[in-house]
This record gives C-alpha cells, structure tokens and sequence, in this order.
C-alpha cells in the first residue's frame, strides 16, 4: 500500500472516530435533559446521503462530505437553517424552550469530550508504553547550536545541564520550550569543560519564529546519509542511502551539521564529496537543483534508546492529565502566530493533518496523533465564532448575564456570517496545503 494511501486511511479513521464522539458530546446532554434530536450525522449529507436510518426520533447517517458532522437539534439555531421550525411556536421538547444552563451544558459537550478522549488517550499510552526520555547522558555528543543562537553564547557540542535553574529531563524539549514556554535561563556545559548559565530574551519565541529558527538546538549526528530521494541531483550524481560523509571539497566533515553548513542553496556551486560506502571510499561531485536543494537528509538516524520510564496506572492517570493539558497549553500559545502574515501561510487543512501521521502503519503514533488532533479540535470548536460551539457559548453567556436572548433574526444572520467564515478558512488552509504540494 502507498504511503499516500496510509495516511489517507489513518486520517479518515482518526477524524471518524473524533467526529463521532465529538456528536455524542452533543448527543447524550441533549438526550439527557429531554431534548429532541433529529438527526446524528457522520459527515455532511448535502443534498444526499450514503447511508441514513432512523431509530426513534432520530435519524443517524454517514454523509459524502468529509469536512465534520452534526447532530441537528429541534428548536436550535444552527448550520441547517431551518426557519420554518423556527417559525412555530416553541415546543418543551425544543432546545430554545430549555434553561441557559442546560443548553450551555449540551454546547459544551462536544468540545468537553474532545479533551477527555484526548487525556484517556494520553493516559493509555503512559501506561502500556510509558515515555521516553533523553538526558545529557544519551546525547553525549551534545547539541548542534544555529548560528543565531551562538550569538547568545551557545556553542557546537553544549549539553543542557538546567532550565529557569531547574533540572531538565529531556533535552529533547527544549526548542519547544523555548518557543512556547518561560524560558529565561538555560545552564550548559560546553565541550571544553566550563559551565555556564545565560539568559534568554523575554520574546525569544518571537525572535524564532521571525527568522525561521525552530529548531536552534539539533542533536549532534554522525555524516551519514540516511535518506538520498531518486530524481534529485544526489541520486543522479550517484549517492545512495548509507554513504558516510568524509570530506567536501578536501574540507574533512564528521557531523551532519557540518554538512548542512558546507553545502549552501547556491545553485551555482559544485561540490565534491568523498564518501565512504562498504568499506571504500568514493568520489562524487553534484550541485543544487534550481530550487537549492541536493536531495539528501539525516532525519531517519535514530539517537539511541533513550531512558524508557514506565508508569503505574496511577501515575499514567496524573500523567496523562498533565500532557493533555501541556499540549492545549502549548497550541493555544502557538495559535497567536496564525494572526500574523508569515504565520497565515503556514496554515494547513486536511493535507497538513494528514501529513501528521506516519507512510506506515503504526499503533501507537495513531493514537498519539489522533490524541493531538482530539485536543486540537476542542480549542477550535470553542472559538467564539458564530457556526461553532464557542458561537453558541458566547451568546449563551451574554443571555445568561444580561437575562436577554438574542434575537433569532440576529442568531439566523450570525449563523449565516460564521457559516461562510468557516467555509472561506477551510478553502483558505486547504489552498495552502495545494500550494505547498506544487510549489515546495
């Protein structure tokens, strides 16, 4: 099966089931408080609908449009539209007639399931896989440092010994704490043997993401090319996957990021590598591409093995909770770069998502993905948006403060505005993901 075809189906699998239990949030308060529900779908019947049955009050179907689902609720102002219902007379078995807090209660439902299938995945995977970890100690090679983050006095080779003065357990954090999280300190050791603390910039995440440096601390790996992709100027010139480094341009070359600062995008320059394969050494010489790029990367070397921690069923629970909490802590803190115009262009749509999960199949980055993408959805079903849960909280809230509801001309229109809101931010992410794919 082609990787494409992997993806795809993990992607559609993940969505279906988050999709589902998304609903059920809805669904089962509804239920609860006696509130009719009319329909429970798996994706959008627009005009038609693969399959549909009705059990009772309520019919449940799978429809042909991928883009989410719904559950369509009597007496509810939402992307169906239906005036004519909402032209009648209130009826008690109608969302409209029920108490604010019950509708709050039902609104929030989905979004509430999203972060609690989020957590219960991150619970079952501290417990049956428990967590890898890499101290100093696995990484003995240290850190390659960006150039623009040797100006702060980080060198090749630095080990991080503590962060804000505290001890660091994984190492393997830190570019993300730095770009999310406080970080006024980091404490290194350098190569020579010296140790030294220096301070970050307040606006240090800022400063990352403007120059494009996400990743200033990348750990040391030996020259081998692990990846060499057919059709680009390396594949043609003859390397291949496994080729060790020794030398370019008589320049001797040990670690890969003395590879990635030898050879620049210049598309004018040649290169002449010795590399060695099988035991022997070989010459080779290639250029850039016009696009800068020789076709090579280091990403497949694994680091080791890391220190494996394992959890008892308590520990999975305290600890599941505390990383679905760090990862919404830390996407809602990201979320800030989308206002800006580099971080517009970055959006992504179903190809993005899609290009979390891995080419082959693999349980446990499955349920680690669809975990992300769970919380994702729940922070942004509960932005105040008209057509999306927060919508429907906001006005909520104002009704239940000011002991005033909306009126439903205002809510048709509100609806109607988010609804094509949602719909420009959809074509708009996912002409980002056609874009890259044609043009990158």
């Amino acid at each position: 099966m082609s990787p494409f075809a992997v993806k795809a189906i993990q992607l559609l699998l993940s969505l279906s089931l988050l999709i589902v239990l998304h609903e059920l949030g809805h669904f089962i308060p509804a239920k609860l408080f006696k509130t009719r529900v009319e329909k429970f779908f798996l994706f959008f019947d627009v005009k038609f609908a693969l399959f549909k049955k009705k059990i009772g009050e309520t019919v449940y179907g799978i429809g042909w449009l991928p883009l989410g689902g719904y559950v369509k609720i009597a007496g509810m102002i939402d992307e169906s539209m239906d005036k004519e219902q909402m032209a009648k007379p209130p009826q008690p078995w109608e969302f409209r007639s029920k108490p604010a807090w019950q509708r709050l209660i039902i609104m929030v439902g989905g979004v509430t399931v999203n972060i609690i299938v989020g957590i219960i995945i991150y619970i079952g995977i501290f417990y049956y896989n428990g967590n890898t970890v890499f101290s100093s100690e696995d990484l003995p090679n240290g850190f390659a440092v960006a150039e623009e983050f040797q100006e702060y006095g980080f060198r090749d080779g630095d080990q991080i010994a503590a962060v804000n003065g505290e001890e660091f357990p994984n190492v393997l954090l830190i570019n993300k704490h730095l770009f999310l999280r406080d970080v006024n300190s980091i404490t290194v050791n350098h190569s020579d043997g010296s140790t030294e603390t220096i301070d970050m910039p307040e606006d240090i995440g800022s400063y990352m993401f403007d120059n494009d440096v996400i990743q200033p601390f990348q750990p040391i790996r030996v020259a081998v090319m692990d990846t060499v992709v057919p059709d680009y100027p390396a594949y043609e010139a003859g390397f291949r996957s496994g080729d060790k480094i020794v030398s370019i341009d008589g320049k001797p070359i040990q670690y890969w990021h003395e590879f990635k600062r030898t050879v620049t995008q210049d598309t004018t320059a040649t290169y002449s590598f010795v590399v060695e394969r099988d035991g022997t050494m070989d010459t080779l010489s290639v250029s850039p591409n016009k696009d800068g790029i020789i076709g090579v990367n280091n990403f497949a070397r694994e680091l080791g093995d890391g220190t494996q921690k394992r959890y008892s069923f308590g520990e999975s629970i305290t600890g599941g909770i505390s990383y679905g909490y760090n990862v919404l802590k830390d996407y809602v803190a990201q979320f800030k770069y989308v206002f800006t115009t580099k971080g517009a262009t970055q959006v992504g749509g179903f190809g993005a998502i899609g290009s979390l999960f891995p080419d082959t199949w693999n349980w446990l980055n499955f349920w680690e993905t669809t975990a992300l993408i769970s919380i994702i959805l729940a922070f942004m079903n509960i932005l105040p948006i008209p057509a999306l849960d927060g919508g429907h909280v906001m006005f909520l809230l104002y009704e239940m403060v000011s002991g005033r509801k909306p009126g439903e001309k205002f809510m048709e229109y509100a609806q109607m505005v988010g609804f094509f809101l949602l719909i420009a931010l959809v074509l708009f992410a996912n002409g980002n993901d056609i874009y890259r794919w044609l043009f990158e």
